[in-house]
């Protein structure tokens, strides 16, 4: 019954903003807080139902991030200056997206991840309340494009990143401890934290890239494999274009996840402890 209540709320607030002048100007204000450095949002038809802050789980440590879904793609984004500037805007597309409910932990609430062929992670919301909502509002989204594009739902998923903090030694060898001087990397494959020597293969994942990525070595035998196999060829010839080993170029690849890369600052935003004030809804959607 809730379901389809929340399906049908989602369908009136679509027909309701489409093509109308506050929706217009919602998603304006979102290009704005983006500046020159966001792509432009508003398209014939685009209605912005809801946006709010939700903690997403970065490689270093949980960030806060500002999340607006529109009834055909999920953004995102660092917050510089809140409700006044955002950087590095991420667009999904929500026919690629598939949600995955996460159970309840006494250091963990209120979570789900968010699952695409390029990228998979896991966000938190303020409440439980305001998780049901998002993941009924984005599910109900992401029916409604299927329905309309004809496509399948995804089935093929990026592996999420096991952050840092996870692990003290490699999850391949079990030997490698991490210290400042031997840093953690990521299979691409499984998104296991690794050391360099498990790590020295590469392979062409092309969902995730058009260059070949590292993978640690068990993926890298598995992914060899299956292209040997595919391929018809005999268990001793050398490996193909899609496979490469041997450690990388200092230039040829930047481990660090796009969060890392824009920096450690996240504006005026307080501390994960202080972060989501008691009785403060985070979120809000449109009607």
């Amino acid at each position: 019954m809730v379901g389809c209540q929340q399906r049908a709320a989602t369908a009136k607030m679509v027909d309701y903003l489409a093509n109308t002048e506050i929706n217009s100007q919602r998603i304006a204000a979102v290009e704005s807080c983006f500046g020159a450095s966001g792509q432009p949002l508003a398209l014939p038809g685009r209605v912005l139902l809801g946006e709010g802050v939700l903690t997403k789980e970065c490689r270093k440590k949980a960030k806060p991030r500002v999340f607006f879904l529109f009834n055909d793609i999920l953004v995102y984004g660092s917050i510089v200056l809140s409700k006044r500037k955002y950087r590095g805007q991420h667009i999904i597309p929500l026919e690629e997206v598939t949600l995955e409910r996460l159970p309840e932990t006494l250091r963990a609430k209120n979570r789900w991840m968010i699952r695409t062929a390029k990228k998979s992670f896991v966000v938190s919301a303020a409440s439980a309340s305001e998780r049901q909502e998002w993941i009924s509002h984005i599910e109900e989204c992401v029916r409604r494009q299927l329905l309309a594009t004809g496509r399948p739902p995804s089935t093929e998923h990026a592996a999420p990143w096991i952050p840092d903090q996870a692990t003290d030694i490699c999850m391949r060898c079990t030997q490698t401890r991490f210290s400042a001087l031997t840093r953690r990397h990521h299979c691409r494959k499984c998104g296991f934290v690794v050391c360099a020597d498990c790590s020295r293969a590469r392979f062409l994942l092309p969902r995730l890239s058009p260059k070949p990525l590292r993978v640690c070595s068990l993926c890298y035998r598995e992914l060899d494999a299956q292209r040997r196999q595919e391929a018809g060829e005999e268990g001793g010839q050398g490996p193909g274009p899609q496979a490469l080993c041997g450690a990388a170029s200092s230039g040829d690849e930047d481990d660090d996840s796009d969060e890392d890369k824009e920096g450690g600052g996240d504006g005026d935003w307080p501390s994960r402890v202080h972060f989501y004030a008691s009785g403060v809804s985070w979120s809000s959607f449109h009607s």
